[in-house]
């Protein structure tokens, strides 16, 4: 997706929750100069991996773990955030982890370390957790994205929460199918701005990819 087809859908997104767009951009700031470094990834590298294969992109929904048995052994792995633990115990790394560093942070450290990727997502409620978790990475393992305007070394593929962007990310890497496990538009047990953004990420995986 490109910027201009998701700008409209962002405002709309900063009106909902109330966002700050300059907090945002703050963020992608600071992303962006730690991650300049030479030898880091870029959305070449990425696509190396992705492009012409098929992805199962892992939410972490409480059926995750039941689900993941059907996945088989031939797909890109692409998990949310979360998802990474549970895959974690399940003896299978992710290819990339899309995170906004919300997650058990070890685990995903640990997946790093084992060959996953690690595209880490700045917003203006994670500054505290880039500054001090991001240079724990490689960054020749690490690609940065923003929800507000990409630039230089950040980038924007659109999709708003972890589960959501993996998709939008899958599909700019040129997969040739996105499965989904680990999704629940409906879990009844989150709380009310947790639901909110699962009726974003429906919405936006259904009506905007």
């Amino acid at each position: 997706m490109q910027f201009s087809e998701w700008e409209p859908l962002y405002l709309q997104i900063l009106a909902d929750f109330g966002f700050d767009r300059s907090e945002d951009e703050r963020s992608a700031r600071i992303l962006s100069d730690l991650l300049d470094r030479d030898g880091a990834v870029t959305l070449s590298n990425l696509r190396e991996i992705v492009s012409g294969r098929d992805v199962a992109v892992c939410g972490n929904a409480p059926s995750l773990g039941a689900e993941i048995r059907s996945i088989g052994e031939n797909r890109v792995i692409i998990a949310a955030d979360g998802a990474t633990t549970v895959l974690s115990k399940n003896g299978m790394i992710p290819d990339l982890i899309v995170t906004d560093l919300d997650g058990v942070i070890d685990d995903i450290i640990s997946a790093s370390k084992r060959g996953s990727f690690v595209v880490v997502h700045a917003h203006g409620d994670n500054i505290p957790a880039v500054r001090s978790v991001v240079p724990m990475f490689e960054s020749r393992r690490v690609l940065g994205t923003t929800q507000s305007e990409p630039f230089g070394n950040i980038h924007n593929f659109g999709g708003f929460s972890d589960g959501d962007r993996c998709v939008f990310l899958a599909d700019t890497l040129h997969a040739a199918s996105v499965a989904l496990f680990g999704f629940d538009y409906d879990d009844p047990h989150v709380n009310d701005v947790k639901r909110k953004k699962l009726i974003w990420a429906k919405r936006l995986i259904e009506e905007y990819r």
